[in-house]
């Protein structure tokens, strides 16, 4: 075990004490005593024991037979294998410098994507931190099956070392916890609305404490038509956009909601046809949704027609895949949108033209048919205000330690500089 030196504020630490019950709220461990946990003090990113700690937790998780059944825990599993982690790490360790964990992060999980709470853990736990991190109120089994995954590893006392560093609490908004945790921590990481950062932005941090924020964000599609006349196997794009979309009811920031189509008339005309058509089929056998989308998608397209007039729902008598057809890209396109399967779509000419609607609340641009070199130059030519991150299509929630722009394990460790 590590020696405990570092002394924060005990008075804090009191009052947070005197103020509420921890168990109350606790999902793991059970009991915590704060003065003990607050002053544990950081560890190097990247550190061996972390490294073995993952890897024991996705041996756990793939023990569970629950995790077969939702494709977004195996792949969380995936990632946290010991030979991902230490791929990784050659990306993000250098020889020549000395960094440490910045303390205690505290994190404060979306409510709308059940396996993020439990990235944001690695993520903190990988650049050498404790941490606190509020997971989503709502019943979710992927958060379930994570969770009894840790608790597994804590009850065993395997790795006692990277098992004390992790708190994982429950509670409501109302709640006073988020200002407690708030006032002892040293990052605090909000994913979330907008609106859900200004809230939280209320409780003060200490002086050198600071905020990673991931705000409300929009993402796109770009499929070169000309590529896709060629594709053989369309149905293994039409799954990988499936997945980008449908499996989070496109609530996701990564989800794309605009798709444009770039290349020859008779070959987008073509692509559009065999793509949506593949894409039908798989919402059909693999997606229920909600009554009430109905209504949504109705209003939603509503409200577009009066806003933009010339547009064209394409759709097939059923509420599973809506198609809006554009006649001119706006800049106001992101305000009209939906989720469950509400796509707007748009001929492009050339791919210049994505920098008339990007703007800083884009996130994501997924596509085929292009090289990388060509998003490259896209990039560097036109220097769009939006757009953070670039792949192909079937890995828009594919997780990495650079996301939203931050060099995530930069972010959360700092440089010793000796000289």
């Amino acid at each position: 075990m590590v020696e405990l030196k570092t002394l924060k504020s005990v008075d804090v630490v009191t009052h947070m004490q005197n103020n509420f019950n921890y168990n109350n709220i606790a999902r793991t461990p059970g009991h915590i005593d704060y003065d003990l946990f607050i002053k544990l003090p950081p560890m190097i990113p990247f550190d061996d024991v972390v490294v073995a700690y993952l890897n024991a937790l996705s041996k756990a998780l793939n023990k569970d037979s629950r995790t077969r059944i939702y494709p977004d825990v195996a792949t969380f599993s995936f990632f946290c294998r010991k030979a991902n982690i230490l791929q990784i790490k050659k990306k993000f360790v250098k020889d020549d410098e000395i960094k440490l964990g910045r303390g205690l992060i505290f994190h404060i999980a979306p409510s709308n994507v059940p396996v993020n709470f439990a990235y944001s853990l690695i993520v903190g736990l990988l650049s050498g931190n404790s941490n606190i991190v509020r997971v989503p109120s709502k019943k979710y089994d992927q958060v379930e099956i994570i969770i009894d995954a840790i608790n597994t590893l804590d009850d065993k006392g395997e790795h006692p070392i990277v098992s004390e560093r992790i708190v994982l609490v429950s509670y409501d908004r109302s709640h006073i916890a988020t200002k407690h945790f708030s006032s002892v921590c040293d990052v605090r990481i909000i994913w979330g609305g907008d609106e859900t950062i200004r809230q939280i932005r209320e409780n003060a941090l200490p002086p050198r404490a600071f905020d990673i924020t991931f705000a409300d964000r929009y993402s796109i599609c770009l499929i070169n038509a000309d590529k896709f006349a060629e594709e053989l196997e369309p149905h293994k794009i039409a799954i990988g956009f499936y997945n980008d979309t449908y499996l989070f009811d496109q609530n996701a920031c990564t989800s794309p909601h605009l798709v444009l189509w770039v290349g020859s008339k008779d070959h987008v005309k073509k692509a559009q046809q065999v793509f949506w058509r593949n894409l039908k089929k798989i919402v059909e056998s693999d997606y229920e949704v909600q009554p009430v989308i109905a209504v949504d998608k109705l209003t939603s397209f509503f409200n577009q027609a009066i806003q933009m007039r010339k547009i064209k729902l394409i759709s097939k008598g059923d509420n599973l895949l809506w198609r809006v057809s554009l006649d001119k890209l706006s800049n106001d396109i992101d305000d009209f949108r939906c989720n469950s399967g509400y796509f707007s779509e748009y001929h492009v000419n050339d791919i210049d033209e994505l920098s008339s609607v990007i703007n800083n609340k884009y996130q994501t641009l997924a596509y085929y048919g292009f090289s990388k070199e060509q998003m490259a130059d896209f990039i560097l030519k036109l220097h769009p205000f939006g757009v953070d991150r670039i792949v192909p299509i079937g890995r828009t929630t594919d997780f990495s330690l650079i996301w939203d722009g931050y060099n995530l394990i930069n972010s959360l460790s700092r440089i010793i500089e000796i000289s």
